[in-house]
């Protein structure tokens, strides 16, 4: 017998993306999404300039009918009230994209709900502060022997004025 006890075997990580797709998977299938990548990946679908303006809301799929062939779905999109008329001119372009995405004709038609876009608007950061700024502040730190980090606090010292 062993006074040590036996190794751990080696630990096998799963990628994040495996473990949450069950739960994302249920979400989007509430809101008729077969596949997420639709909007995950809407940007390299629809092109930079519609998805700046719109995205997917849901798909609606219509009842099948017994014996019928299975008719397409209608995708809603949320888009931005300016540019919901522009967006609506784009719609051939729109649906060629999706379907040419899914493989075939998943969608048939498109619907336009006027909302603001969900997704984060990106901060724009404020450019480096105004010299004269800096070296107003930099007067002030007249105690700090170090040049680097007399610099550094004035710059900063500036920046925090200026906000």
């Amino acid at each position: 017998m062993s006074k040590f006890p036996p190794k751990p075997g080696p630990i096998s990580a799963k990628p994040l993306g495996i473990l949450v797709d069950d739960v994302f998977a249920e979400a989007y299938a509430k809101q008729g999404f077969a596949a997420r990548e639709l909007v995950t990946r809407w940007a390299q679908i629809a092109g930079p300039e519609i998805a700046a303006h719109a995205e997917p809301l849901k798909m609606q799929w219509p009842r099948p009918v017994e014996g019928q062939p299975q008719e397409p779905a209608t995708l809603v999109l949320r888009v931005e009230g300016p540019m919901a008329l522009e967006i609506q001119h784009s719609a051939d372009v729109i649906l060629e994209r999706v379907n040419r995405f899914f493989g075939w004709n998943a969608v048939g038609k498109l619907a336009f709900r006027q909302a603001p876009l969900s997704r984060a608007q990106r901060r724009v950061r404020p450019g480096p502060p105004d010299p004269k700024s800096v070296a107003k502040v930099a007067e002030s730190l007249g105690g700090i022997e170090d040049d680097e980090l007399k610099s550094a606090l004035a710059r900063l010292g500036a920046a925090i004025k200026r906000n």
